[in-house]
């Protein structure tokens, strides 16, 4: 079975695609043939910077209105042999991740979703939840970009890495 490699990430906060997060998107995702965007991404002029790649995408609390009208709160794709939920977040409280599942009407493999800013790649029995974290940095004293590459095989797998500083 091919494995499908898939890019993830969330919170960008853009306006639209600035030069720098344009060269670190083509450094992070440059083998990969799908894009995961976790919501608030803010405008959707910042998908452009995935080029011709397929890309699913929901909105955030911190969207502006066109991403609101033209993107889903939650949705589910098909990864292979895997289902994935997507969605930024639920409820009030930054520790929301046990009301997830609770989201989707569709048993799903792993739940892809965003808006702590915490990056967490971990299974709760079979499930797997991903969070990419915040894909620009947090600050000067904050953590820096991270991302996530989930790879969907024989076995649905993710991990975390750091967005390169240029």
């Amino acid at each position: 079975m091919n494995t499908l490699k898939i890019g993830v990430l969330s919170d960008t906060h853009l306006a639209g695609p600035t030069d720098l997060f344009t060269k670190q998107v083509s450094l992070c995702f440059s083998d990969v043939s799908m894009i995961i965007h976790a919501g608030d991404l803010t405008d959707m002029s910042v998908l452009a910077a995935f080029g011709d790649r397929e890309i699913h995408a929901v909105h955030g609390n911190m969207c502006r209105q066109s991403a609101w009208s033209m993107l889903p709160k939650k949705k589910v794709i098909q990864a292979g042999a895997f289902k994935i939920g997507i969605i930024h977040n639920t409820g009030f409280s930054y520790n929301f991740e046990d009301q997830l599942v609770n989201e989707f009407d569709e048993a799903v493999d792993c739940i892809v979703y965003g808006h702590t800013h915490i990056p967490t790649c971990h299974t709760v029995g079979p499930l797997l939840y991903l969070n990419p974290g915040s894909f620009m940095p947090t600050g000067r004293h904050g953590s820096p970009g991270a991302y996530a590459i989930l790879e969907a095989g024989n076995q649905l797998h993710g991990n975390i890495f750091e967005v390169p500083r240029l």
